[in-house]
C-alpha cells in the first residue's frame, strides 16, 4: 500500500509538473533577454500611434530599436492614421523631403528579404483608409544579412526613424517581443501626454484672429486646429498659423482643388467660394502663416486638405 501510495502521489503532481514545463517553453518561445534561440522568429514594430479620436499623432516607430537575428523576420504594422513609411536608403543616397508625386515614395520598393544595401520602401502606411492616397497596414522584411540597419519615414524625415540590429544566427536574444511591446506602451502614453499638453499650451495663444493650424513638438502631432470655431466682424483677417516642427498643413475653403499642395483663391478679400493656403510648412517663418480677409457675412467652412479625414476641421463666423 506505501507503494501505491507513492504513486498516486507522484501522479498528483503530474499535472503540476507538466503546468511548470509548459510554462518555460511558453517563455522561452517568447526569447526572453539571455535566451538561445535557434531556428528564424518573427518581431513587431509599431507604426505610429494616435490618440483615440485621431487628434494626437506619434512620430516614432516603436520600439525605435530592435535587436534580431539574422534570418529573423520584422512586421511594421500601421498604428495611426497619419501616413508613415518605413524606408531603407540605398548606399550613398541621401534623404530627401518627402514628395507626394513621387511614384518611388508611394509605393512599395523591394520585398521580402532585405539586402542590406538598396532602396526598400514600404510605400505609405495608416491604419484607416487615406483619401487620395493608396496605404497598406503591414509591411514585412526578412534579414539574412549581419549588421546594423537604419530606416526612416520618408514623410517626416530626420524626426521618424529606427534601426534594427541584425545579430548572427542563434545568438541570445537581449530582449523578448514583451519586453518591446511593454516599453512600446509606455512610450505611446508619454507621446499622448505630451501631445495633450501641446494642444493646452496652443489654446493659450489662440485668439478669434488667430487660428493655430495644428502644432508638433518633433514627436507629438496635434491634428486639430486650435480654437476651430472663430467669430469675427466683416472686414476683419484671420491668421492661420503653423506653430509646429515638422507637420505641413492646409486652410481650405470651399471645393479642394486639384492639387492641395498649392495655393488657390484670393485671401485679400475672401466672400466664401474656394480658397485654399495650398502648404503651410512648419518652422518656416512667415511662410508658416495664412492670412485672410473676410469681406462679407456669413459662416466659412474649412479644412486641413492634408488631415481632414482625422477631424481636422474648423469653421470662421463672420458678423456684420
Amino acid at each position: 500500500m506505501k507503494h501505491i501510495k507513492g504513486i498516486r502521489t507522484r501522479f498528483h503532481k503530474l499535472p503540476f509538473i507538466l503546468a511548470a514545463a509548459a510554462l518555460a517553453t511558453s517563455v522561452a518561445m517568447a526569447g526572453p533577454a539571455g535566451a538561445s534561440s535557434w531556428g528564424t522568429h518573427s518581431w513587431t514594430v509599431q507604426v505610429g500611434s494616435e490618440s483615440w479620436d485621431q487628434a494626437i499623432q506619434g512620430m516614432a516607430f516603436l520600439p525605435s530599436e530592435i535587436t534580431v537575428n539574422a534570418g529573423d523576420t520584422i512586421n511594421w504594422e500601421a498604428n495611426g492614421a497619419e501616413i508613415h513609411t518605413v524606408s531603407f536608403l540605398a548606399a550613398g543616397q541621401a534623404l530627401k523631403p518627402f514628395n507626394p508625386f513621387d511614384p518611388q515614395q508611394l509605393g512599395p520598393v523591394g520585398i521580402q528579404s532585405y539586402d542590406g544595401t538598396s532602396y526598400y520602401n514600404s510605400g505609405l502606411m495608416s491604419n484607416v483608409e487615406v483619401p487620395g492616397f493608396k496605404v497598406v497596414k503591414s509591411y514585412s522584411l526578412t534579414f539574412p544579412a549581419v549588421g546594423d540597419f537604419t530606416y526612416y519615414c520618408l514623410v517626416h524625415g530626420m524626426a521618424m526613424k529606427g534601426t534594427v540590429h541584425v545579430q548572427e544566427e542563434g545568438s541570445e536574444y537581449p530582449y523578448s517581443q514583451r519586453d518591446y511591446d511593454r516599453w512600446s506602451h509606455k512610450q505611446e502614453r508619454s507621446i499622448l501626454r505630451d501631445g495633450y499638453r501641446l494642444t493646452d499650451s496652443l489654446a493659450d495663444e489662440a485668439t478669434d484672429h488667430l487660428v493655430l493650424a495644428g502644432g508638433d513638438d518633433g514627436v507629438a502631432m496635434v491634428m486639430r486646429f486650435v480654437q476651430p470655431t472663430v467669430t469675427v466682424h466683416v472686414g476683419d483677417k484671420v491668421v492661420f498659423k503653423n506653430p509646429g516642427m515638422d507637420a505641413p498643413h492646409t486652410v481650405t475653403f470651399g471645393t479642394e482643388p486639384a492639387n492641395v499642395f498649392a495655393p488657390s483663391g484670393d485671401p485679400t478679400q475672401f466672400s466664401g467660394g474656394n480658397l485654399s493656403s495650398g502648404i503651410i510648412p512648419a518652422n518656416a517663418g512667415p511662410a508658416s502663416s495664412f492670412e485672410v480677409t473676410f469681406t462679407k457675412a456669413g459662416t466659412f467652412k474649412y479644412i486641413c486638405a492634408l488631415h481632414d479625414y482625422m477631424g481636422m476641421v474648423g469653421e470662421v463666423i463672420v458678423e456684420d
